[in-house]
């Protein structure tokens, strides 16, 4: 029997967005995952979207279906992916978790498990806290909760500047956004996707 895993992201200008295809690969990789990418909705007025400079960058994902919290309920797992807003998650995230409130009086994620990536603008970002904050919400839940096993080995690698926790796969995108996802952090997003999934399978067995 399958497992069903969803990978939900938010993202402005790509970042996480290109951390998602690499977590949903990863997830793909373990025989018999149906894996499915969503994004959640944008809030904000396409006014602002443009004086921010984001319409066009998120063109270039605009064929990701938008993620109904309803069907939540479908999925063994749920990989969730966001920017980081001082610490925390983006408030487009945060509304899309508030809408499960439904969902929570039901039980409905119950046993299921979760697990998050982010991105940051800088170093130390908040991309720990980002990760961590998630994990209240499938604490609520009554979820499961995952992240990378130091068996990657990529979160040892300090030959160059990168994200990577025990907590979740990260980026650091730069101040303005000119850094894109290194080959060390799609690594890891990849192994997160595919922990994620293999556990997901394993648990199903039984």
């Amino acid at each position: 029997m399958a497992v069903k895993i969803q990978v939900i992201f938010y993202s402005m200008y790509g970042h996480v967005w290109k951390m998602a295809e690499a977590v949903a690969e990863g997830a793909k990789s373990v025989s018999g995952a149906d894996v499915q990418l969503f994004q959640v909705a944008e809030t904000l007025p396409r006014e602002v979207l443009e004086k921010m400079g984001a319409v066009q960058a998120k063109q270039a994902f605009a064929h990701i279906p938008v993620a109904d919290s309803r069907r939540l309920a479908e999925a063994d797992a749920i990989i969730l992916g966001t920017p980081t807003r001082f610490g925390s998650a983006t408030a487009q995230m945060q509304a899309f978790l508030d809408s499960t409130g439904q969902l929570w009086a039901q039980g409905a994620l119950i046993g299921k498990i979760g697990s998050a990536f982010t991105s940051t603008a800088s170093q130390h970002g908040g991309q720990e806290t980002t990760l961590l904050s998630l994990s209240t919400f499938f604490f609520h839940q009554g979820m499961a909760i995952l992240g990378v096993p130091y068996s990657s080995k990529e979160l040892l690698d300090l030959s160059n500047m990168s994200g990577g926790t025990p907590y979740g796969a990260t980026t650091i995108a730069g101040p303005r956004g000119e850094r894109q996802p290194s080959a060390n952090e799609l690594t890891i997003a990849r192994a997160q996707g595919k922990h994620v999934a293999e556990f997901a399978a394993r648990i199903s067995a039984k």
